[in-house]
């Protein structure tokens, strides 16, 4: 059993250092938040930095992360690779999961 529900993502533009996930939620309102670091993310207090930090502490190579109601823009040097793409989906996917049995 899980409490929340997972954001659906319907589609994730990858063009070089830059994947856009288009979601199913608003995680912001109209206007865009944009965090440079993780602490940066940590520090705003609000869901999108919750976001934004937890993305920045999966992957090291996160340069910066933008939300705008249901997208989240995540800049990776050295582009998406390997699991970075999937790791990311995973985050964003399980965002709004706030409990699971195990």
């Amino acid at each position: 059993m899980s409490i929340g529900q997972p954001i659906n993502i319907f589609s994730t533009n990858v063009e070089g250092d830059v994947a856009a996930f288009h979601t199913d939620r608003s995680i912001t309102g109209q206007e865009g938040v944009a965090f440079a670091s993780g602490d940066e993310a940590a520090a705003a207090g609000s869901l999108p930095g919750d976001l934004a930090a937890r993305l920045f502490a999966a992957d090291g190579a996160v340069a910066y992360v933008f939300m705008t109601s249901n997208q989240v823009v995540v800049g990776r040097h050295g582009g998406w690779a390997g699991r970075s793409l999937l790791t990311a989906t995973e985050i964003v996917t399980a965002f709004f999961i706030f409990y699971t049995d195990a």
